[in-house]
């Protein structure tokens, strides 16, 4: 991860512990295009205006601060695919695995309005993962110059969603030949 994402995750904790106000603002802008919403640019734009930010990037961070004051949660190491994988498991819905697909197929377009449906998934799971991750994903994907960046984000995202599910513990209990009597 890189050093510039993990301190506006932790920029982001504060904003959490100490702004309330500033939290409202950042998941109201959820619902506006990445980084148009005026009442949020406080909280961002320090981090966007740095030497070297482009539009993706700059869009990836309104998009992360939008979905961490959704989800205040935050877990070093656990991917946004991870997360949901424990949300399956959890609830051992198909659904889960179908919203999951819809995310990994979305367009730049309506990709934030995946993620703020699985971050809302996460925060009811009260279900934590790692922003900072996220924002650097997300600057990637989100680069309409970047295709191979894209694709590999989205094939990590879906190793880590189908690893997670491969670790959990078997809950079949269906009789095995050395069950049988």
């Amino acid at each position: 991860m890189s050093d510039f994402h993990e301190r506006f995750v932790s920029h982001l904790r504060k904003l959490a512990e100490h702004d309330r106000g500033a939290l409202a603002a950042l998941r109201r802008s959820l619902g506006f295009a990445p980084g148009t919403y005026a009442a949020a640019m406080p909280c961002v734009e320090p981090f966007a205006v740095s030497d070297g930010t482009r539009e993706p990037q700059r869009q990836a961070l309104y998009l992360t601060a939008g979905l961490f004051a959704t989800n205040p949660r935050h877990r070093t190491g656990t991917s946004l695919a991870g997360a949901l994988a424990e949300v399956k498991l959890k609830r051992d819905s198909d659904s889960i695995e179908r919203r999951f697909i819809a995310l990994l197929s979305a367009d730049a377009e309506a990709l934030p309005v995946h993620l703020r449906h699985a971050a809302s998934l996460l925060a009811a799971e009260e279900l934590a993962f790692d922003y900072a991750a996220l924002a650097q994903d997300l600057g990637r994907w989100l680069d309409p110059w970047q295709d191979d960046a894209r694709d590999r984000v989205r094939q990590r995202w879906a190793r880590d969603f189908y690893r997670r599910l491969a670790q959990a513990p078997s809950t079949d209990n269906t009789p095995t030949k050395e069950d049988t009597p």
